[in-house]
């Protein structure tokens, strides 16, 4: 008696675990079906977070995508777990599981349905019973139940989640008639529809492939959810501007912007606050081999691995010209400032050398976001540390004031050598950089792996494009800069023997 009273303690405190939260249920049974610990990554921490979020309700995380890296743990959280917690949290809950691959779909739903029929799961929830054993369709004792499909193939005939119960009009407020209102009616999870992968990698590129998916959602999918509650969630890398992520962003929009669409972006490298590079799953992936897969693939790392599907005919720059030693040649040593406007912007300052045939070898980089108390000292450290002989500082919205305190701070570290002007830009900026993009890639030198030495300002000149928004101009308003400053008056010409 004791022995049954101490299995079913231990019973209460496992799922009372399990339950906390999505992540916990997914070690468990992850362990208890494979026999195998489930590496967690810091990502894994937030995509469980936000599929929680989801199965209480959270109005802000109806409708939400997960941009992650292939190979990244993305189905076993947001497809296996969600769905087999799901059924636990509500075993009247409705799946609806699309992808472009019909076997991806139905390996999954193997997996799942294995999940709860094993021991380690009906032994915390044996209410949720399997009835049937179609992979492509099944159902639970509770009436819940899964589909799973292509995103090519036959979707009618079942819903997602639950009909609404009816309610009388008068029980409804005008103004809250749209929104998700967890506790209206006893609200509860009840389901969802999720898209793992909606495209092929290779069809990304057709424009015919690409939009008969896009359409495919809007004319069938959408409409295969049985309750305005019920929450659509797609998972994939993204694979082009115009994707089936980029097409619904565009759209319905981000909920910070008051629109539908909860993202969930986790790009395989990132930069943390002090400008150090971090692999996002050094499990997967360290920082060395995301540079040599950069090198190797550039287009698919920047799709599929950092999210940032840009396509490669609307960059500005496409060439980048680098260097391992200097050149043999008469050269002027300068500096090419451009402060930062308003709050949002960054500040840009460099330091080259400038050889007489017009070539320019970038020698540092100050590209930064922080305020004039860490810039204006810094700039003048680098500047004096490079030896400039002339430094051109943009005067526009108080470029000369920071350019003053720049020769300041430049003098209390002895620099009498740089010759520091300010200087008002009144052309465009989208027009001088557009109208130089050609000699900054043929005559401006990067030396090799500068993509590491200055993440953030390589980020910012690699993924500027032609035409549409851009986050920040600073770095190749620089650059135009570089070009045009050619020639200018110079002190101190070196020659290299």
């Amino acid at each position: 008696m004791k022995r049954n009273t101490d299995m079913a303690t231990d019973r209460d405190a496992t799922r009372a675990w399990v339950d906390e939260n999505t992540l916990n249920f997914t070690r468990y049974t992850f362990k208890e079906t494979t026999g195998r610990k489930f590496v967690v990554g810091e990502h894994h921490r937030i995509i469980a977070d936000a599929i929680d979020q989801i199965l209480a309700g959270n109005p802000e995380y109806q409708y939400v995508m997960f941009n992650i890296p292939p190979r990244y743990g993305k189905t076993e959280l947001v497809v296996k777990s969600f769905i087999a917690k799901g059924l636990a949290v509500n075993p009247q809950s409705r799946f609806l599981h699309l992808s472009y691959s019909d076997d991806l779909v139905k390996d999954n739903s193997k997996t799942i349905m294995e999940t709860i029929n094993s021991d380690a799961y009906q032994r915390l929830f044996p209410e949720v019973q399997i009835v049937g054993r179609s992979a492509k369709k099944w159902y639970t004792s509770a009436g819940g139940g899964m589909y799973a499909v292509s995103t090519g193939g036959q979707v009618t005939g079942f819903g997602a989640g639950q009909v609404d119960a009816e309610v009388e009009d008068e029980e409804w407020d005008e103004n809250e008639i749209d929104e998700f209102i967890p506790a209206k009616n006893g609200y509860k999870f009840a389901g969802a529809v999720i898209i793992d992968d909606p495209l092929k990698p290779e069809d990304a590129v057709s424009d015919t492939l690409r939009e008969r998916v896009n359409n495919r959602f809007e004319n069938t999918i959408r409409s295969r959810t049985n309750s305005r509650y019920t929450p659509i969630v797609i998972i994939m890398q993204r694979l082009h501007e115009h994707d089936m992520c980029g097409y619904l962003q565009e759209l319905e929009g981000l909920v910070e912007n008051g629109g539908k669409w909860k993202v969930i972006c986790l790009p395989a490298l990132s930069i943390d606050e002090e400008g150090n590079e971090k692999a996002l799953w050094d499990h997967k992936h360290t920082v060395k081999e995301l540079h040599e897969l950069e090198e190797k693939t550039p287009y698919i790392y920047e799709t599929q691995y950092q999210q940032n599907p840009t396509p490669l005919e609307g960059l500005m720059y496409t060439k980048f010209r680098t260097y391992a030693t200097f050149p043999i040649g008469n050269y002027t040593i300068k500096n090419y400032t451009d402060t930062a406007d308003t709050g949002a912007d960054f500040l840009c300052s460099i330091d080259y050398r400038e050889y007489d045939n017009g070539d320019c070898y970038l020698l540092d980089v100050l590209y930064t976001d922080k305020p004039m108390e860490f810039t204006e000292p810094e700039t003048a450290r680098m500047i004096t540390r490079d030896q400039v002989s002339l430094a051109n500082i943009e005067s526009n919205n108080g470029g000369r004031g920071f350019a003053r305190n720049v020769e300041k701070n430049a003098k209390k570290l002895g620099n009498s050598r740089t010759n520091i002007l300010w200087f008002t830009q009144s052309e465009p900026k989208d027009v001088r950089i557009f109208s130089k993009s050609a000699e900054v890639q043929n005559t401006i030198y990067y030396p090799e792996g500068w993509e590491r030495k200055w993440p953030l300002f390589a980020k910012a000149v690699k993924g500027f494009r032609k035409e549409g928004r851009n986050a920040h101009d600073d770095a190749p308003d620089v650059l135009t800069g570089i070009c045009e400053k050619k020639a200018c008056q110079t002190r101190n010409k070196w020659q290299t023997t």
